[in-house]
């Protein structure tokens, strides 16, 4: 099986961004699966962009994209992305636009697209395999409307308009301590336990082929 793991680049006021190293992490993982990884730009299109480009190069079986929701406290597996682009709705982490000053309110991604489009990833039962390995996680219904969700959305909308064999989906990890750390009010995790999580993810998913 092969799998394309994406994550971001900082934004905002963030000096680091924790998917990063989680991807840096994973070129070194032992799994029964093929891993890809690539970091996407903080840019609304472009994040999309680049990671459809490696799709296309790289055809995947598998697409779990990363991306830190600063203030939640486990990892989130995203149910859907919704076609909008807002930055008033950014969790709390100083953005006032992309990385490109871009600040769309009320954007749709795609005027012809449809409102909302599911991820694939199975959700459910990855929720579940983390917290019988007692991660903290959960399912999210709203993945924001920022670069995480306009990632999402295009991946699923991209997926759907070829009907292209890939499973896809979007995960958020919370801040790591560095993060938060003049922050006291804000949970956060540890990277090595957001790297145990993910790299759960995908041996679960290599067990799930098929």
């Amino acid at each position: 099986m092969k799998v394309l793991l994406t994550g971001f680049e900082p934004f905002g006021d963030l000096h680091t961004n924790p998917t990063m190293e989680i991807i840096e992490r994973a070129n070194t993982w032992k799994v029964d699966a093929e891993i890809k990884t690539v970091i996407l730009p903080v840019v609304y299109g472009e994040c999309a962009d680049k990671l459809i480009e490696k799709m296309k190069e790289y055809e995947p079986d598998v697409v779990v994209c990363l991306g830190v929701a600063v203030g939640r406290s486990s990892i989130s597996f995203e149910r859907i992305g919704i076609n909008v682009q807002d930055v008033r709705d950014t969790g709390g982490t100083g953005v006032s636009g992309d990385n490109t000053g871009d600040r769309p309110v009320d954007r749709p991604i795609d005027p012809n697209g449809p409102d909302g489009l599911f991820a694939t990833l199975p959700n459910r039962e990855l929720m579940r395999s983390l917290i019988n390995d007692e991660i903290p996680a959960t399912i999210s219904n709203s993945a924001g409307t920022y670069i995480c969700n306009d990632t999402l959305y295009r991946l699923m909308h991209h997926i759907k308009r070829h009907n292209l064999p890939v499973v896809g989906g979007f995960i958020h990890v919370p801040a790591s301590p560095d993060m938060v750390i003049d922050k006291t009010n804000l949970p956060s995790m540890s990277i090595d336990t957001q790297e145990e999580a993910i790299r759960k993810v995908v041996g679960k998913l290599s067990q799930m082929e098929g």
